[in-house]
C-alpha cells in the first residue's frame, strides 16, 4: 500500500478522534487543511496517530549521561562549605538519588568532610564501617566504654576522637553524658556533628534519642522503639493489615496460661527486646512452658552487653549486665515454618531504593541457632516477591522512612511472615554478601 492510500484509510479514523484542525481565510471563516492526494495534510495529529512523527528520538543516551555528568560537575562545585544539610539542599532531589557513577559522586562529596558520631562501636568485626566512613572522606568521633577496642582507632588515624562514656550507668546518665560531650565538640574544635548513628541493635534507641534532641537527621523514636520491642512489632503489623501470628507479652509467670490458650502449640518464647538470638527456645508441650521460661529467664540474667552486643557473661568482669540494658519481658508466640530469609533494604524519603532477599539454612532447634546464609535466593521468584513487599510493609508500618534495616523473614505454609525488623546494616557475613552479589555497600 502507498502512502497516499494508507493517509486516506485514515481520515475517518482520525475525524472520529478529534475534530480536524482548521486554519482561518480572509472572510474570518475557517475550514479544514488542505489534502494530499485526496486524504489528510500529514500535520501533527496524522503523525500522531500514524506513527510519522517529525520530531525525532530526542536525546541519546550518551547525550542524556553527559547532561547528568555536566550537571553533576556544577552541583559538586557550587556545594562549598557548610554543614551536610545545607549542602544538601543545594542539590537537586533527583540527582542526589540518582542510581549510577553521577549519583554516587554527588553524594560522596556530600559526605566528605561531614562530622558523624557513632553511639557506640559494637564488636571489632566492625571495623569495617569505620575504615569504610573514613575513606569516603568523613570525620569520625565514637562515643564508647572506656575499655572499647575502638579507643585504638584514633592512633591508627581512622577516627578523629573517642569519648569515653561509662555504660555500666542507667540510660538516663548515659544519654546525658553523651549529650554534653556532643554539644561540647564545637567549642573542642570538631564542630558541628552532622549525624549521629549506629551500626549496634542495643544502641539504635539512644542514638535516635541523641539525633532528635539536637536536630540531626535520624529514624523517629517511636518507630525505633516499635523495632526494638518484639510486641510493638506485632502490634504495628496487625494495626497495618499485615500477615501477623498469634502472639501475647509474657511479664510474668502468671501470664503463661493466658498465653498459651491464645497462642496455642507449637510456640516460641523470646525475650521482647533481645538480640542475637539469646534467649529464645521453642515450645511443644504445655508441661514444658513454665521450664522454659524459668530457663530463659535465668539465661537473660547471666548475660552482659560488651561492645555493644549481647554476649554470655564469662566470668571476665568485662561488660555491663543485660538486664541493666534490656527489658527482660518475653513475648510468646505461634511457632513459624518454613524457609528463613534475610531481607536488606535501603530506605529514602519512605520509599525503597533497595531491597535483597538471602536464604538462610535451618536453624537449630529448639534454640534456633543459625546455620548458613546464602545470596541471592533460590527460592521461587514469587516467594522472594512476596517476601521483599511484605519486609518493606513492616518497615513501612513501624513508621520509618530512611536508613538500613535488616529484615528477617519466613516462607511459612500460609505465606510470609515477619520474624523482627532491625533498624542498622545486618551483621556477619550480610555487609559482605551484598557487596559481592550486588555491588551495593550497605556502609
Amino acid at each position: 500500500m502507498c502512502v497516499q492510500e494508507e493517509l486516506a484509510g485514515t481520515k475517518e479514523s482520525i475525524r472520529r478522534l478529534s475534530p480536524l484542525p482548521e486554519v482561518l481565510v480572509g472572510n474570518g471563516r475557517s475550514k479544514p487543511k488542505a489534502t494530499l492526494g485526496g486524504g489528510l495534510q500529514p500535520g501533527f495529529y496524522l503523525e500522531q496517530f500514524s506513527g510519522l512523527n517529525a520530531l525525532g528520538t530526542g536525546a541519546s543516551a550518551e547525550e542524556r549521561a553527559r547532561f547528568l555528568q555536566v550537571q553533576a560537575d556544577q552541583v559538586i562545585q557550587a556545594l562549598g562549605s557548610g554543614t551536610s544539610r545545607e549542602r544538601l539542599e543545594k542539590i537537586p532531589s533527583k540527582l542526589l538519588r540518582a542510581r549510577g557513577p553521577e549519583g554516587r559522586r554527588v553524594r560522596r562529596a556530600v559526605l566528605k568532610g561531614a562530622l558523624l558520631v557513632f553511639f557506640t562501636a559494637g564488636y571489632e568485626g566492625k571495623r569495617f564501617v569505620y575504615e569504610t566512613a573514613r575513606k569516603l572522606g568523613a570525620r569520625l568521633v565514637i562515643i564508647d566504654h572506656p575499655d572499647s577496642w575502638s579507643a585504638n582507632l584514633v592512633e591508627e588515624g581512622i577516627v578523629d576522637k573517642f569519648i569515653p562514656v561509662d555504660m555500666s550507668q542507667s540510660s538516663d546518665l548515659v544519654f546525658k553524658q553523651a549529650l554534653e560531650a556532643i554539644r561540647s565538640m564545637s567549642s573542642n574544635g570538631l564542630g558541628e556533628p552532622d549525624a549521629i548513628t549506629t551500626v549496634v541493635e542495643l544502641s539504635i534507641s539512644t542514638a535516635a534519642r541523641l539525633a532528635a534532641e539536637l536536630g540531626l537527621p535520624g529514624p523517629a523514636v517511636e518507630a525505633v522503639d516499635k523495632a526494638r520491642s518484639k510486641y510493638a512489632t506485632r502490634e504495628a503489623l496487625a494495626a497495618a493489615g499485615l500477615p501477623t501470628p498469634p502472639h501475647v507479652e509474657i511479664k510474668s509467670e502468671d501470664d503463661l496460661q493466658m498465653a498459651l490458650s491464645v497462642v496455642g502449640l507449637p510456640a516460641v518464647l523470646k525475650p521482647v527486646s533481645g538480640a542475637a538470638s539469646l534467649g529464645i527456645k521453642k515450645v511443644e508441650t504445655a508441661e514444658e512452658l513454665l521450664p522454659i521460661y524459668r530457663e530463659l529467664k535465668h539465661e537473660l540474667g547471666s548475660l552482659v552487653v560488651a561492645s555493644g552486643a549481647l554476649v554470655r557473661d564469662e566470668g571476665h568482669g568485662v561488660g555491663v549486665a543485660a538486664e541493666k540494658v534490656i527489658n527482660t519481658r518475653f513475648l510468646m508466640e505461634r511457632y513459624l515454618d518454613g524457609h528463613e530469609v534475610d531481607v536488606d533494604i535501603v530506605m529514602s524519603e519512605g520509599e525503597w531504593q533497595y531491597a535483597a532477599v538471602s536464604d538462610n539454612g535451618p536453624t537449630i532447634e529448639p534454640y534456633f541457632q543459625e546455620t548458613w546464609s546464602l545470596c541471592p535466593s533460590l527460592l521461587p521468584r514469587h516467594h522472594q516477591v512476596a517476601l521483599k513487599e511484605l519486609a518493606i510493609g513492616s518497615v513501612k508500618a513501624l513508621g520509618f522512612e530512611d536508613g538500613v534495616f535488616h529484615v528477617e523473614c519466613k516462607y511459612t505454609s500460609s505465606g510470609p511472615q515477619l520474624i523482627e525488623v532491625n533498624a542498622r546494616m545486618g551483621g556477619g557475613l550480610v555487609h559482605m554478601c551484598n557487596l559481592q552479589t550486588w555491588g551495593v555497600d550497605l556502609v
